[in-house]
């Protein structure tokens, strides 16, 4: 069992905020490159000017996920020139509740001893053996924390009472792994939004489009921009002037949704997207269905729409994936919409003869 866990812990590390007011990395084992350090400073809301006190942030740079814990020091004998600190897990997966419980138990540790000695015990434990307890501090067990309880984390409902039908625009940009940008002052409303958006296309099960905490930095932009399509939340309401980031744009605080030209061709909506935003709403507004089972209800109707796009491709030669038989879609006669939807979708997932 203890395999897994190590091959998804990174790192862990210490950021301290001291009585004078300096942020500062203290520790960090095995190690962090500079760059990751610059950029976990800026994510971490200790050198923020703005004071506030974001308890747990998450994201992703370059394929790693990083989930910070930042806590006030209250009368801890074992830190009396610090007065916040802000523990850093890098990780290989997207787990926020898993990593939040281990990071607290960390805080509370530091919080205790004030030595990071006592934090790396812990953590080597879970590294090794996918487990660290303690009387006070609480337990950790890795495996209660499945991933695809992660995955179901959030709640799709909550996105259908705020867009309604529109939140088949997002559902469409999803399918064809279009660059969505989600804006929102508040951190905590941007991840918990973004971090659901994934599930609309369950059958892909890839969380490694949500880039959930993103600033208008030029290496974070380039790493960003080097994915073929995203979900990225940011805080800064400059990104809505930063076309060349998105194709569709949320205000999550206004809550509407923008769709760029450059993909309004791509993204022309018709019969087929209107029956997939009544489906989606009718679900999504049934008080005795749960959020996986509304996922589940969208994941059929996608199904569905696979299995339509499949009958329509063939195998050519040498090429062992199937592509999609342009005279086959033709002779379908589907509205111009659908039939555009389906090349384009195609296109997205790899159907089309280069």
């Amino acid at each position: 069992m203890a395999e897994p866990e190590a091959q998804l812990l990174r790192a862990v590390g210490l950021i301290e905020k001291d009585t004078n007011g300096d942020a500062l990395w203290v520790w960090c084992y095995p190690s962090v490159t500079a760059e990751l350090r610059t950029l976990l400073l800026r994510k971490c809301c200790l050198t923020d000017e703005n004071k506030l006190l974001h308890t747990f942030v998450f994201g992703q740079y370059k394929r790693s996920w990083f989930y910070i814990t930042t806590v006030e020091v209250q009368d801890s004998p074992a830190l009396k020139k610090v007065t916040h600190f802000s523990i850093v897990l890098m990780a290989k997966d997207f787990n926020p509740e898993k990593y939040a419980a281990f990071t607290r138990i960390l805080c509370r540790i530091y919080l205790k001893h004030g030595s990071p000695v006592k934090m790396m015990e812990s953590y080597i434990a879970v590294l090794t053996k996918g487990i660290c307890q303690s009387e006070e501090n609480g337990s950790f067990l890795s495996k209660d924390f499945d991933a695809r309880k992660a995955y179901l984390a959030g709640s799709i409902k909550d996105i259908v009472s705020q867009f309604g039908m529109e939140t088949v625009i997002l559902y469409t940009a999803l399918m064809l792994k279009k660059r969505i940008v989600v804006y929102h002052p508040r951190i905590e409303a941007i991840q918990e939004f973004t971090r659901t958006l994934p599930a609309l296309v369950w059958h892909r099960q890839d969380w490694s489009i949500l880039h959930s905490y993103v600033h208008l930095n030029e290496e974070e932009l380039e790493a960003l921009k080097a994915c073929t399509g995203y979900i990225a939340g940011f805080t800064d309401s400059e990104v809505s002037s930063r076309s060349d980031l998105y194709d569709v744009y949320v205000n999550l605080a206004d809550s509407e949704i923008t769709v760029s030209p450059v993909v309004k061709e791509a993204m022309t909506m018709g019969k087929l997207h209107k029956e997939i935003g009544q489906l989606i709403v009718q679900s999504a507004e049934d008080p005795d269905k749960s959020d996986s089972q509304v996922i589940k209800d969208i994941s059929l109707k996608t199904k569905e729409i696979l299995a339509t796009l499949a009958s329509l491709t063939e195998i050519s030669d040498g090429n062992e994936k199937p592509t999609l038989n342009a005279e086959a879609l033709k002779q379908k006669r589907f509205p111009p919409a659908t039939e555009n939807f389906l090349f384009h979708l195609a296109a997205a997932e790899q159907m089309l003869k280069i």
